[in-house]
C-alpha cells in the first residue's frame, strides 16, 4: 500500500492494519522457531533413538562378532530349511508349520488363479473387485471353523487394526491380555474405547476386573485373547474365557494367528482344541500368511457380524480385493489340509519331540506346551544374540528376542516347528543348544548331553 493510500484510511483502519502486519509477522517468527525434529525426519527424537540402540547394539555386539540378525535375505523358500548367502541351514525362524508354502498344489492353485484373474483384481470388493474365489475362501474359512460366514482382508494386522477399531468406540471397554499382539493393541487405540489390560492367560483377574468396572456402564465390553501366543507358545484356558465372557454379557475375541491350522486334531484351532460350541466365541480372527501359506486375515462368526464388516468396515471397502494369486493359494492350502490331516499330526509329533527333548536336556522352554512355538529363555539379551549367532555357525537358523520386546530376563530364541521337520533335524538342534548355551553360562558339563544320541 502506498503512502497516499494509507494517509486517507482512517485511524481505525490504520490500526486494523498494523494489528494485521504484527500478527502476519508474529506467525513468521513462530514458524521460524519451529525446531527441525518437528518436520525433518531424521531428526524425529524417535528415528534418533533408534539411531542410538543401533549404535549401541554396535558396540555391545558387533564388536564381539555378534552380527545384526534382522532383515536376513533367505533365498528360496521358508520351510523346515532355509538358504541364507548360499549356504543351507535348518530353519525355525518360519510360520510354514504345515510345509503348505512352496508345495506343488498350492502353487499351481496360484498360478492358475493369475491366469484367470491377472494379478490383482484391481478395485475394492464392494465395486467391482469381487470374485468367485473370494466368496469360496470365506465359506471354506466358515465351514471349518463351523461358523456362518467370514470375510477375508488383506493383512492379518489391518484385520485386527481395522475390526476392533470399528467396532468399539469412547462408550466402550476393550480387556486384552497382557501379551496381546500389537495389531489388537492397535486397533483398541484407534477405537477409543477405555483400555485395561488383565495379567497373562489369567481369566480369574479378568472376572474380576469386569465385577469392578461394573459392566452396565459400558454398551460394549470387548474381551481379546490368543489362541496361541506366539511368544510363550501357550494356549489360553478357553472354557474359562468363554464363562466370564457369557456372565458379563461381554463380547470374546480370538486371535488365532498361530493357533488356526496348528491345534485341534484336524488343526481347527483353540475351538477344536477344547470341543467348545463355535457360536460361544463372537470374533474368530486368524491369519492366511502362516499355516495357510498365503497372505491377509479373517474375521469369521456370525451372519450380522460379517455383513456388517463387509459394507462398513474401513479397512474392506477403502482397500483393494485379495489378489487372485494369495486368495487361491489360501483356499488350496484349507483343502489340502482338510484332505491330509497327517500334516496336523506330524506337526504336533515333531513339536512334541522338540519340547521334551528341550527339557531333557534342562533348557528352559517356559510354559509352552502342545503347540509348535517353542521358546528357550536365555535370560539374558547378549547371550540370547550370542547363542543365535554360534547356532546360525552351526547350520541353525533361529531369531532372538531381546529387551525391549520382552523383559532382560526374559530373552529368549523362538523355535517354530514345521511338520517337515526331520527326527534327525531336532536332535541335531536341541543338543547344539544345550552345548552352545552351556558354553556362553560357563557350564561345559552337561549330564545329558548323551541322551539325544539314546532316543
Amino acid at each position: 500500500m502506498d503512502t497516499n493510500n494509507l494517509n486517507q484510511l482512517s485511524i481505525e483502519e490504520k490500526r486494523a492494519l498494523l494489528a494485521q502486519f504484527m500478527q502476519k509477522k508474529s506467525q513468521e517468527e513462530a514458524i521460524a522457531n519451529i525446531p527441525p525434529e518437528n518436520y525433518q525426519f531424521d531428526c524425529f527424537p524417535e528415528y534418533q533413538q533408534m539411531k542410538r540402540r543401533h549404535e549401541n547394539f554396535h558396540e555391545n555386539f558387533a564388536a564381539n562378532g555378534i552380527v545384526n540378525p534382522y532383515f536376513t535375505v533367505h533365498q528360496g523358500i521358508n520351510n523346515n530349511k532355509t538358504v541364507i548367502e548360499g549356504r543351507e541351514l535348518i530353519n525355525y525362524s518360519s510360520y510354514n508349520y504345515l510345509d503348505l508354502s512352496g508345495s506343488s498344489s498350492v502353487n499351481q492353485a496360484a498360478k492358475e488363479a493369475i491366469d484367470l484373474y491377472g494379478t490383482s483384481v484391481s478395485a475394492s470388493r464392494i465395486l467391482s473387485g469381487e470374485r468367485p474365489i473370494h466368496l469360496e475362501l470365506e465359506k471354506e474359512i466358515a465351514n471349518f471353523l463351523g461358523v456362518d460366514n467370514s470375510i477375508v482382508f488383506l493383512s492379518g494386522h489391518a484385520t485386527n487394526v481395522t475390526t476392533i477399531g470399528h467396532l468399539l468406540g469412547a462408550e466402550d471397554l476393550i480387556l486384552s491380555d497382557a501379551l496381546i499382539h500389537n495389531c489388537a493393541v492397535q486397533g483398541s487405540i484407534l477405537s477409543g474405547a477405555r483400555r485395561l489390560y488383565f495379567p497373562h492367560n489369567d481369566w480369574h483377574t479378568l472376572d474380576n476386573i469386569l465385577e469392578k468396572q461394573q459392566r452396565q456402564n459400558y454398551r460394549r465390553v470387548l474381551i481379546i485373547i490368543e489362541g496361541v501366543y506366539s511368544q510363550d507358545g501357550d494356549i489360553p484356558d478357553l472354557p474359562k474365557f468363554i464363562e466370564v465372557k457369557k456372565r458379563h454379557k461381554a463380547l470374546l475375541m480370538i486371535d488365532e494367528a498361530h493357533s488356526i491350522g496348528v491345534i485341534g486334531k484336524h488343526g481347527a484351532g483353540i475351538g477344536e482344541y477344547f470341543g467348545v460350541d463355535r457360536t460361544d466365541v463372537d470374533l474368530w480372527m486368524g491369519t492366511l500368511s502362516k499355516a495357510f501359506a498365503s497372505c491377509g486375515g479373517y474375521i469369521a462368526g456370525s451372519n450380522a457380524l460379517v455383513e456388517y464388516l463387509k459394507y462398513t468396515a474401513p479397512g474392506f471397502i477403502y482397500s483393494v480385493g485379495m489378489s487372485s494369486a494369495n486368495t487361491a493359494a489360501a483356499l488350496a492350502s484349507l483343502r489340502v489340509l482338510r484332505a491330509e490331516p497327517e500334516r496336523v499330526t506330524q506337526l504336533h509329533r515333531q513339536a512334541k519331540r522338540f519340547l521334551e527333548l528341550a527339557q531333557n536336556f534342562g533348557l528352559n522352554t517356559g510354559a509352552s506346551k502342545n503347540t509348535p512355538v517353542i521358546p528357550v529363555i536365555v535370560g539374558d539379551s547378549f547371550a540370547c544374540m550370542l547363542l543365535s549367532r554360534l547356532l546360525l555357525e552351526r547350520g541353525i537358523s533361529v531369531h532372538p528376542t531381546i529387551y525391549p520386546a520382552v523383559a532382560e530376563d526374559a530373552a529368549r530364541l523362538r523355535f517354530f516347528l514345521s511338520c517337515s521337520h526331520t527326527d534327525e533335524q531336532i536332535d541335531y538342534t536341541v543338543k547344539i543348544v544345550a552345548e552352545e548355551l552351556a558354553k556362553i553360562q560357563g557350564n561345559t558339563t552337561i549330564s545329558n548331553l548323551s541322551q539325544i544320541e539314546n532316543n
